[in-house]
Protein backbone atom coordinates (compact mmCIF):
# COMPACT_ATOMS: atom_id res chain seq x y z
CA UNK A 1 0.00 0.00 0.00
CA UNK A 2 1.27 3.56 -0.96
CA UNK A 3 2.20 5.74 1.45
CA UNK A 4 1.64 9.88 1.57
CA UNK A 5 2.22 13.11 3.79
CA UNK A 6 0.35 15.96 4.14
CA UNK A 7 1.50 19.50 4.07
CA UNK A 8 -0.68 21.71 5.85
CA UNK A 9 -0.24 25.48 4.74
CA UNK A 10 -2.45 28.09 6.45
CA UNK A 11 -2.12 31.37 4.49
CA UNK A 12 -3.25 34.97 4.84
CA UNK A 13 -6.63 33.93 2.93
CA UNK A 14 -7.12 30.29 2.65
CA UNK A 15 -5.83 27.03 4.14
CA UNK A 16 -4.20 24.23 1.77
CA UNK A 17 -3.50 20.97 2.36
CA UNK A 18 -1.69 19.11 -0.48
CA UNK A 19 -0.99 15.60 -0.48
CA UNK A 20 2.50 14.36 -1.67
CA UNK A 21 3.43 10.85 -2.49
CA UNK A 22 7.41 10.41 -0.85
CA UNK A 23 9.03 11.49 -4.50
CA UNK A 24 7.40 15.33 -4.12
CA UNK A 25 4.85 14.62 -6.43
CA UNK A 26 1.30 16.04 -5.72
CA UNK A 27 -1.26 13.61 -5.71
CA UNK A 28 -4.15 15.85 -4.54
CA UNK A 29 -4.99 19.74 -3.01
CA UNK A 30 -7.63 21.53 -1.54
CA UNK A 31 -7.68 24.73 -0.86
CA UNK A 32 -10.25 26.76 1.51
CA UNK A 33 -10.42 30.10 1.57
CA UNK A 34 -11.36 32.58 4.83
CA UNK A 35 -11.97 36.25 4.73
CA UNK A 36 -9.69 39.36 5.69
CA UNK A 37 -11.83 42.21 7.78
CA UNK A 38 -11.24 45.25 7.64
CA UNK A 39 -13.59 46.94 10.13
CA UNK A 40 -11.53 49.75 10.06
CA UNK A 41 -8.65 52.02 8.50
CA UNK A 42 -5.28 50.01 9.11
CA UNK A 43 -7.11 46.87 10.39
CA UNK A 44 -6.50 43.44 9.46
CA UNK A 45 -8.32 40.63 11.47
CA UNK A 46 -9.83 36.90 10.76
CA UNK A 47 -11.74 34.94 12.65
CA UNK A 48 -9.94 32.23 13.67
CA UNK A 49 -12.47 29.39 14.51
CA UNK A 50 -13.22 29.62 10.37
CA UNK A 51 -9.36 29.19 10.03
CA UNK A 52 -9.73 26.10 11.95
CA UNK A 53 -12.83 25.04 10.21
CA UNK A 54 -10.99 25.56 6.51
CA UNK A 55 -7.84 23.79 7.75
CA UNK A 56 -10.10 20.55 9.28
CA UNK A 57 -11.84 20.49 5.65
CA UNK A 58 -9.03 21.49 3.47
CA UNK A 59 -7.36 17.98 4.60
CA UNK A 60 -10.30 15.91 4.55
CA UNK A 61 -10.97 17.02 0.96
CA UNK A 62 -7.68 16.40 0.21
CA UNK A 63 -8.41 13.16 0.85
CA UNK A 64 -10.97 11.93 -0.69
CA UNK A 65 -9.88 13.68 -3.75
CA UNK A 66 -6.90 11.26 -3.42
CA UNK A 67 -9.16 8.54 -2.98
CA UNK A 68 -6.73 7.17 -0.57
CA UNK A 69 -7.48 5.69 3.24
CA UNK A 70 -6.58 7.58 6.03
CA UNK A 71 -4.30 4.90 7.02
CA UNK A 72 -2.13 6.04 4.06
CA UNK A 73 -1.18 9.16 5.86
CA UNK A 74 2.19 8.51 7.39
CA UNK A 75 2.32 12.14 8.69
CA UNK A 76 1.51 15.66 8.57
CA UNK A 77 3.28 19.19 8.57
CA UNK A 78 2.31 22.32 9.20
CA UNK A 79 2.99 25.92 7.81
CA UNK A 80 1.60 28.70 8.63
CA UNK A 81 1.88 32.62 8.19
CA UNK A 82 3.70 34.74 10.63
CA UNK A 83 2.94 37.29 12.93
CA UNK A 84 -0.93 36.75 13.87
CA UNK A 85 -1.91 37.44 17.56
CA UNK A 86 -5.13 35.84 18.99
CA UNK A 87 -5.65 36.42 22.98
CA UNK A 88 -7.06 32.50 24.12
CA UNK A 89 -8.02 31.89 27.26
CA UNK A 90 -7.36 28.43 29.05
CA UNK A 91 -10.60 26.01 27.87
CA UNK A 92 -8.54 27.29 24.00
CA UNK A 93 -11.49 29.88 22.79
CA UNK A 94 -10.66 32.92 21.13
CA UNK A 95 -11.09 35.98 23.03
CA UNK A 96 -10.26 38.28 19.92
CA UNK A 97 -10.02 38.46 16.38
CA UNK A 98 -6.44 37.07 14.83
CA UNK A 99 -5.00 40.12 14.05
CA UNK A 100 -2.83 39.29 11.26
CA UNK A 101 0.62 40.80 9.59
CA UNK A 102 -1.75 43.48 7.32
CA UNK A 103 -2.64 45.49 10.62
CA UNK A 104 -1.36 48.75 11.01
CA UNK A 105 -2.95 49.83 14.07
CA UNK A 106 0.39 49.59 16.47
CA UNK A 107 2.44 52.04 14.05
CA UNK A 108 2.68 54.71 16.69
CA UNK A 109 4.30 51.61 19.10
CA UNK A 110 6.51 50.37 16.80
CA UNK A 111 7.63 53.71 15.89
CA UNK A 112 8.24 54.48 19.84
CA UNK A 113 9.89 51.11 20.41
CA UNK A 114 12.05 51.31 17.77
CA UNK A 115 13.35 55.27 18.58
CA UNK A 116 13.76 54.24 22.21
CA UNK A 117 14.79 50.64 22.28
CA UNK A 118 16.75 49.75 18.90
CA UNK A 119 18.93 46.76 20.80
CA UNK A 120 15.76 44.71 20.42
CA UNK A 121 16.09 44.33 17.15
CA UNK A 122 19.47 42.91 17.42
CA UNK A 123 18.27 40.41 20.14
CA UNK A 124 14.96 39.29 18.47
CA UNK A 125 15.86 39.51 14.92
CA UNK A 126 12.14 40.98 14.27
CA UNK A 127 11.87 44.50 12.71
CA UNK A 128 10.08 46.57 15.45
CA UNK A 129 6.73 47.52 13.34
CA UNK A 130 3.21 47.04 13.11
CA UNK A 131 3.12 43.56 11.92
CA UNK A 132 5.19 41.99 15.39
CA UNK A 133 3.16 40.81 18.04
CA UNK A 134 5.23 43.06 20.40
CA UNK A 135 3.80 46.03 19.02
CA UNK A 136 0.20 44.84 18.85
CA UNK A 137 0.88 44.02 22.48
CA UNK A 138 1.81 46.98 23.24
CA UNK A 139 -0.92 48.85 21.79
CA UNK A 140 -3.53 46.41 23.33
CA UNK A 141 -2.08 47.90 26.73
CA UNK A 142 -1.99 51.22 25.81
CA UNK A 143 -5.74 51.12 25.27
CA UNK A 144 -7.05 48.99 27.74
CA UNK A 145 -7.81 46.04 24.72
CA UNK A 146 -10.59 44.29 26.50
CA UNK A 147 -10.07 40.94 25.03
CA UNK A 148 -6.05 41.38 26.45
CA UNK A 149 -7.31 41.61 30.36
CA UNK A 150 -9.55 38.71 30.08
CA UNK A 151 -7.05 36.59 28.25
CA UNK A 152 -4.71 33.63 30.06
CA UNK A 153 -2.34 33.49 26.60
CA UNK A 154 -1.28 35.13 23.47
CA UNK A 155 -1.03 33.08 20.18
CA UNK A 156 -0.44 32.88 16.63
CA UNK A 157 -2.86 30.85 14.63
CA UNK A 158 -0.66 27.84 14.28
CA UNK A 159 -0.42 27.63 18.73
CA UNK A 160 -4.12 28.09 18.56
CA UNK A 161 -4.64 24.91 16.23
CA UNK A 162 -2.11 22.54 18.13
CA UNK A 163 -3.48 23.81 21.74
CA UNK A 164 -7.08 22.99 20.10
CA UNK A 165 -5.79 19.84 18.51
CA UNK A 166 -3.27 18.35 20.77
CA UNK A 167 -3.50 20.43 24.23
CA UNK A 168 0.19 20.67 24.04
CA UNK A 169 1.14 24.44 24.59
CA UNK A 170 4.16 24.89 22.17
CA UNK A 171 5.36 26.77 19.33
CA UNK A 172 7.99 26.19 16.79
CA UNK A 173 11.48 28.50 16.78
CA UNK A 174 10.29 30.38 13.89
CA UNK A 175 7.18 31.45 14.61
CA UNK A 176 7.97 32.40 17.96
CA UNK A 177 10.90 34.36 16.33
CA UNK A 178 8.78 36.34 14.07
CA UNK A 179 6.94 38.07 17.42
CA UNK A 180 9.62 40.57 18.30
CA UNK A 181 9.68 38.90 21.79
CA UNK A 182 12.45 35.81 21.43
CA UNK A 183 15.81 35.98 21.59
CA UNK A 184 17.23 34.53 18.74
CA UNK A 185 20.56 33.59 19.98
CA UNK A 186 19.61 31.92 23.65
CA UNK A 187 16.30 30.52 21.82
CA UNK A 188 14.64 31.63 24.61
CA UNK A 189 11.64 34.83 25.37
CA UNK A 190 13.46 37.81 25.72
CA UNK A 191 13.08 39.18 29.27
CA UNK A 192 13.45 42.97 28.09
CA UNK A 193 10.46 42.41 25.65
CA UNK A 194 8.12 40.46 28.01
CA UNK A 195 8.54 43.69 30.33
CA UNK A 196 7.74 46.02 27.73
CA UNK A 197 4.28 44.18 26.67
CA UNK A 198 3.86 43.72 30.42
CA UNK A 199 2.97 40.12 30.35
CA UNK A 200 5.27 37.05 31.81
CA UNK A 201 6.46 33.64 30.07
CA UNK A 202 3.37 32.08 31.68
CA UNK A 203 1.65 33.72 29.04
CA UNK A 204 3.68 32.45 25.97
CA UNK A 205 3.91 29.02 24.76
CA UNK A 206 7.01 27.13 25.14
CA UNK A 207 9.29 27.23 21.52
CA UNK A 208 10.36 24.07 20.56
CA UNK A 209 12.36 23.12 17.24
CA UNK A 210 10.65 22.57 13.97
CA UNK A 211 10.93 19.00 14.39
CA UNK A 212 9.22 18.50 17.50
CA UNK A 213 6.21 15.75 16.96
CA UNK A 214 2.32 15.93 18.04
CA UNK A 215 0.62 13.27 19.01
CA UNK A 216 -2.67 12.46 20.08
CA UNK A 217 -5.22 14.15 17.88
CA UNK A 218 -8.45 14.73 19.49
CA UNK A 219 -11.03 12.58 17.83
CA UNK A 220 -13.40 14.75 17.02
CA UNK A 221 -10.70 17.10 15.05
CA UNK A 222 -9.38 13.82 13.42
CA UNK A 223 -13.04 13.43 12.10
CA UNK A 224 -12.91 16.75 10.73
CA UNK A 225 -9.98 15.98 9.26
CA UNK A 226 -10.62 12.88 7.77
CA UNK A 227 -7.73 10.99 9.54
CA UNK A 228 -6.85 8.37 12.36
CA UNK A 229 -6.49 10.04 15.90
CA UNK A 230 -3.06 7.95 16.04
CA UNK A 231 -1.85 10.02 12.83
CA UNK A 232 1.30 12.33 13.91
CA UNK A 233 1.72 16.00 13.62
CA UNK A 234 4.84 17.99 13.20
CA UNK A 235 4.42 21.66 14.64
CA UNK A 236 6.54 22.66 11.28
CA UNK A 237 7.69 26.54 11.01
CA UNK A 238 6.59 29.61 9.30
CA UNK A 239 5.83 29.51 6.04
CA UNK A 240 9.06 31.60 4.83
CA UNK A 241 11.86 28.60 6.04
CA UNK A 242 9.82 25.98 4.68
CA UNK A 243 9.44 27.32 1.34
CA UNK A 244 13.17 27.49 1.18
CA UNK A 245 13.02 24.07 1.92
CA UNK A 246 10.55 22.83 0.06
CA UNK A 247 11.84 24.90 -3.39
CA UNK A 248 16.21 23.08 -2.42
CA UNK A 249 17.13 26.72 -1.54
CA UNK A 250 19.22 25.66 1.63
CA UNK A 251 23.25 26.17 1.01
CA UNK A 252 24.89 29.87 0.68
CA UNK A 253 24.03 31.44 -2.48
CA UNK A 254 20.98 29.66 -2.53
CA UNK A 255 18.06 32.24 -2.75
CA UNK A 256 14.60 31.73 -2.51
CA UNK A 257 11.53 34.86 -3.75
CA UNK A 258 8.55 33.86 -2.69
CA UNK A 259 5.36 36.17 -4.16
CA UNK A 260 1.92 35.48 -3.75
CA UNK A 261 -0.60 38.05 -1.98
CA UNK A 262 2.42 39.92 -0.87
CA UNK A 263 6.50 38.74 -1.47
CA UNK A 264 10.08 37.69 0.27
CA UNK A 265 13.18 37.08 -0.56
CA UNK A 266 15.09 35.15 1.58
CA UNK A 267 18.41 32.76 2.54
CA UNK A 268 19.23 30.26 5.22
CA UNK A 269 22.50 31.02 7.32
CA UNK A 270 24.46 29.72 9.67
CA UNK A 271 24.49 32.81 12.08
CA UNK A 272 21.99 35.78 12.51
CA UNK A 273 22.93 38.58 9.67
CA UNK A 274 21.79 41.69 11.38
CA UNK A 275 22.78 45.64 11.84
CA UNK A 276 21.82 48.73 13.01
CA UNK A 277 20.46 49.96 9.87
CA UNK A 278 17.28 47.10 10.96
CA UNK A 279 16.45 46.29 6.80
CA UNK A 280 15.28 42.93 7.12
CA UNK A 281 14.65 40.14 9.33
CA UNK A 282 16.73 37.45 11.00
CA UNK A 283 14.75 34.69 12.63
CA UNK A 284 15.73 31.03 14.18
CA UNK A 285 14.80 27.65 12.00
CA UNK A 286 16.42 24.69 14.05
CA UNK A 287 19.34 25.66 16.67
CA UNK A 288 21.95 26.04 14.26
CA UNK A 289 20.32 27.73 11.21
CA UNK A 290 18.35 31.11 10.87
CA UNK A 291 16.09 32.03 7.85
CA UNK A 292 17.29 35.93 6.78
CA UNK A 293 15.40 38.01 4.50
CA UNK A 294 13.00 40.70 4.10
CA UNK A 295 9.46 40.80 2.86
CA UNK A 296 7.27 43.33 1.02
CA UNK A 297 3.51 43.97 1.97
CA UNK A 298 3.02 44.46 -1.99
CA UNK A 299 3.07 41.21 -4.22
CA UNK A 300 0.23 39.61 -6.01
CA UNK A 301 -2.10 41.92 -4.76
CA UNK A 302 -0.73 44.71 -7.15
CA UNK A 303 -2.20 42.83 -9.87
CA UNK A 304 -5.42 42.73 -8.12
CA UNK A 305 -5.70 46.53 -7.41
CA UNK A 306 -4.82 46.52 -11.11
CA UNK A 307 -7.48 44.39 -12.11
CA UNK A 308 -10.35 46.01 -10.50
CA UNK A 309 -9.37 49.49 -12.10
CA UNK A 310 -9.35 48.13 -15.21
CA UNK A 311 -12.11 46.13 -15.22
CA UNK A 312 -15.61 47.32 -16.79
CA UNK A 313 -18.90 46.47 -16.18
CA UNK A 314 -19.13 43.59 -19.01
CA UNK A 315 -15.75 42.26 -18.34
CA UNK A 316 -13.28 41.35 -15.53
CA UNK A 317 -9.63 41.27 -16.77
CA UNK A 318 -7.57 38.42 -15.72
CA UNK A 319 -3.79 38.25 -14.50
CA UNK A 320 -3.71 36.24 -18.26
CA UNK A 321 -4.74 39.36 -19.80
CA UNK A 322 -2.60 42.16 -17.98
CA UNK A 323 0.83 40.10 -18.79
CA UNK A 324 -0.53 39.94 -22.07
CA UNK A 325 -0.91 43.81 -21.61
CA UNK A 326 2.16 44.19 -20.53
CA UNK A 327 3.67 42.25 -22.84
CA UNK A 328 2.94 45.01 -25.84
CA UNK A 329 5.18 47.61 -24.34
CA UNK A 330 9.21 47.55 -23.79
CA UNK A 331 10.95 46.80 -20.91
CA UNK A 332 11.08 49.67 -18.54
CA UNK A 333 7.00 50.67 -19.82
CA UNK A 334 8.69 53.83 -21.25
CA UNK A 335 10.70 55.54 -18.63
CA UNK A 336 7.53 54.24 -15.95
CA UNK A 337 8.18 53.55 -12.45
CA UNK A 338 6.15 52.55 -10.08
CA UNK A 339 7.31 52.39 -6.18
CA UNK A 340 4.23 49.33 -5.52
CA UNK A 341 3.59 50.97 -1.55
CA UNK A 342 -0.24 50.07 -1.97
CA UNK A 343 -0.25 48.43 1.89
CA UNK A 344 2.95 50.28 3.45
CA UNK A 345 6.14 48.69 3.11
CA UNK A 346 7.89 46.20 4.93
CA UNK A 347 11.21 45.69 3.89
CA UNK A 348 13.92 47.68 3.62
CA UNK A 349 12.22 50.42 5.05
CA UNK A 350 9.85 49.41 7.58
CA UNK A 351 7.16 52.04 7.10
CA UNK A 352 3.81 51.40 7.61
CA UNK A 353 2.25 54.91 5.93
CA UNK A 354 4.26 54.14 2.85
CA UNK A 355 1.93 55.11 -0.28
CA UNK A 356 2.40 53.63 -3.71
CA UNK A 357 3.15 56.12 -6.93
CA UNK A 358 3.52 56.32 -10.44
CA UNK A 359 7.09 58.48 -11.25
CA UNK A 360 7.58 59.53 -14.47
CA UNK A 361 3.65 59.63 -15.55
CA UNK A 362 3.26 61.40 -19.13
CA UNK A 363 0.18 61.82 -21.74
CA UNK A 364 1.80 59.37 -23.89
CA UNK A 365 1.59 56.46 -21.30
CA UNK A 366 -1.32 54.14 -21.40
CA UNK A 367 -3.18 51.32 -19.75
CA UNK A 368 -0.38 48.79 -20.87
CA UNK A 369 2.82 51.04 -19.33
CA UNK A 370 1.03 51.61 -16.37
CA UNK A 371 0.38 47.77 -16.47
CA UNK A 372 4.10 46.92 -16.80
CA UNK A 373 5.20 49.35 -14.50
CA UNK A 374 3.68 47.95 -11.98
CA UNK A 375 5.01 44.75 -12.37
CA UNK A 376 7.88 45.96 -12.43
CA UNK A 377 7.60 47.80 -9.53
CA UNK A 378 6.84 44.77 -7.68
CA UNK A 379 10.04 43.15 -8.51
CA UNK A 380 12.17 45.97 -8.30
CA UNK A 381 11.03 45.98 -4.23
CA UNK A 382 12.44 42.65 -4.14
CA UNK A 383 15.66 42.99 -5.51
CA UNK A 384 15.58 46.56 -3.20
CA UNK A 385 15.56 43.37 -0.18
CA UNK A 386 18.40 41.48 -2.22
CA UNK A 387 20.52 44.81 -1.99
CA UNK A 388 19.98 44.95 1.40
CA UNK A 389 21.32 41.33 1.90
CA UNK A 390 24.48 41.49 -0.36
CA UNK A 391 25.32 44.48 1.85
CA UNK A 392 25.43 41.58 4.70
CA UNK A 393 26.92 39.22 3.17
CA UNK A 394 24.37 37.07 1.08
CA UNK A 395 24.85 36.63 -2.11
CA UNK A 396 22.14 35.43 -4.70
CA UNK A 397 24.24 33.18 -6.88
CA UNK A 398 21.45 30.58 -8.05
CA UNK A 399 17.44 31.81 -7.22
CA UNK A 400 14.38 29.58 -7.05
CA UNK A 401 10.91 30.94 -7.52
CA UNK A 402 7.56 30.23 -6.11
CA UNK A 403 4.44 31.48 -5.25
CA UNK A 404 1.38 32.40 -7.49
CA UNK A 405 3.20 34.54 -9.82
CA UNK A 406 5.21 31.27 -10.94
CA UNK A 407 2.71 30.59 -12.95
CA UNK A 408 3.24 33.57 -14.96
CA UNK A 409 6.28 33.05 -17.63
CA UNK A 410 5.83 36.82 -18.72
CA UNK A 411 6.35 37.74 -14.70
CA UNK A 412 9.18 35.35 -14.35
CA UNK A 413 10.72 36.38 -17.17
CA UNK A 414 10.73 39.59 -16.00
CA UNK A 415 12.13 38.81 -12.71
CA UNK A 416 15.16 36.36 -14.38
CA UNK A 417 16.05 39.98 -16.78
CA UNK A 418 15.67 42.17 -12.95
CA UNK A 419 18.01 40.27 -11.14
CA UNK A 420 20.56 38.85 -14.09
CA UNK A 421 20.32 35.58 -13.02
CA UNK A 422 18.83 32.31 -14.48
CA UNK A 423 15.00 31.53 -11.77
CA UNK A 424 14.78 27.92 -11.32
CA UNK A 425 10.87 26.90 -10.84
CA UNK A 426 9.69 23.62 -9.11
CA UNK A 427 6.72 22.12 -10.75
CA UNK A 428 4.25 22.24 -7.67
CA UNK A 429 3.85 26.39 -6.40
CA UNK A 430 3.36 24.73 -3.17
CA UNK A 431 6.97 24.66 -1.75
CA UNK A 432 6.16 25.77 1.49
CA UNK A 433 3.81 22.71 1.97
CA UNK A 434 6.26 20.44 0.48
CA UNK A 435 8.88 21.52 3.10
CA UNK A 436 6.35 21.14 5.72
CA UNK A 437 5.67 17.98 4.39
CA UNK A 438 9.56 17.14 4.04
CA UNK A 439 10.15 18.25 7.78
CA UNK A 440 7.48 15.87 9.01
CA UNK A 441 9.06 13.25 6.80
CA UNK A 442 12.59 14.15 8.13
CA UNK A 443 11.14 13.99 11.86
CA UNK A 444 9.31 10.72 12.00
CA UNK A 445 12.02 9.02 10.65
CA UNK A 446 11.13 8.49 6.87
CA UNK A 447 13.91 10.22 5.50
CA UNK A 448 17.59 10.69 6.49
CA UNK A 449 18.58 14.26 6.55
CA UNK A 450 16.59 17.42 5.51
CA UNK A 451 19.02 18.38 2.55
CA UNK A 452 17.95 15.05 0.54
CA UNK A 453 15.12 17.32 -0.46
CA UNK A 454 16.79 18.49 -3.29
CA UNK A 455 16.25 15.14 -5.13
CA UNK A 456 12.86 15.05 -4.69
CA UNK A 457 12.19 18.70 -5.68
CA UNK A 458 10.57 18.25 -9.36
CA UNK A 459 11.37 21.22 -11.55
CA UNK A 460 10.28 23.04 -14.42
CA UNK A 461 12.36 24.82 -16.93
CA UNK A 462 14.42 27.34 -16.17
CA UNK A 463 14.33 31.26 -17.44
CA UNK A 464 17.56 32.57 -18.54
CA UNK A 465 18.08 36.94 -18.29
CA UNK A 466 17.54 38.87 -21.47
CA UNK A 467 21.21 41.21 -21.06
CA UNK A 468 19.41 43.64 -22.84
CA UNK A 469 16.72 43.70 -20.85
CA UNK A 470 18.83 43.47 -17.65
CA UNK A 471 20.68 47.18 -18.45
CA UNK A 472 17.65 48.67 -19.20
CA UNK A 473 16.45 47.42 -15.90
CA UNK A 474 19.46 48.39 -14.15
CA UNK A 475 19.61 52.06 -15.22
CA UNK A 476 15.70 51.98 -13.95
CA UNK A 477 16.80 50.68 -10.62
CA UNK A 478 18.84 53.27 -9.60
CA UNK A 479 16.28 55.54 -10.05
CA UNK A 480 14.03 53.38 -8.19
CA UNK A 481 16.61 53.45 -5.27
CA UNK A 482 17.39 56.77 -5.03
CA UNK A 483 13.27 57.89 -5.29
CA UNK A 484 11.92 55.46 -2.92
CA UNK A 485 14.31 56.61 0.09
CA UNK A 486 13.57 60.20 -0.82
CA UNK A 487 10.33 59.97 -0.54
CA UNK A 488 9.49 57.97 2.64
CA UNK A 489 9.56 61.06 4.64
CA UNK A 490 6.70 62.55 2.45
CA UNK A 491 4.80 59.47 3.26
CA UNK A 492 4.80 59.79 6.53
CA UNK A 493 4.09 63.71 6.22
CA UNK A 494 0.80 62.44 4.08
CA UNK A 495 -0.22 60.21 6.39
CA UNK A 496 -0.42 62.53 8.99
CA UNK A 497 -2.40 65.44 7.46
CA UNK A 498 -5.99 65.87 8.82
Amino acid sequence: MNSYVIGLDLGTTSAKSVIFNLDGQVEAEQEEGYSLEHPQVGYAEQDPLLIEAAALKAMKDSIDKAQISKEQILTVGISTAMHSLICMNEAGDPLSPSIIWADARSSAEAVSLKELHPDLYIRTGTPLHPMAPLSKLVWMKNCNYEPRKLASFFVSIKEFLIYRWFGEKVVDYSIAAATGLFNIQSHSWDEEALKLASIEEKHLFTPVSPTYRLEGLDPEKAAGAGLSPETPFVIGASDGPLANLGIGAIHPGETAITIGTSGAIRQFSSKPMLDEKQEIFSYSFTEDLWITGGPSNNGGLVLGWLQQLWENEDQEISVEQLSEMASTVEPGANNLLFLPYLNGERAPFWNAEAKASFIGLTPAHKKEHMTRAAMEGVHFSILHIASALERLGNQHEKIYASGGFARSPFWVQMLSDIFNKPIQIPHSHQSSAWGAAWLALYSTGHVERLEDIKASIPMDEEYVPNSENHEKYRELFSIYEDVSASLQGYFTRLHNLT
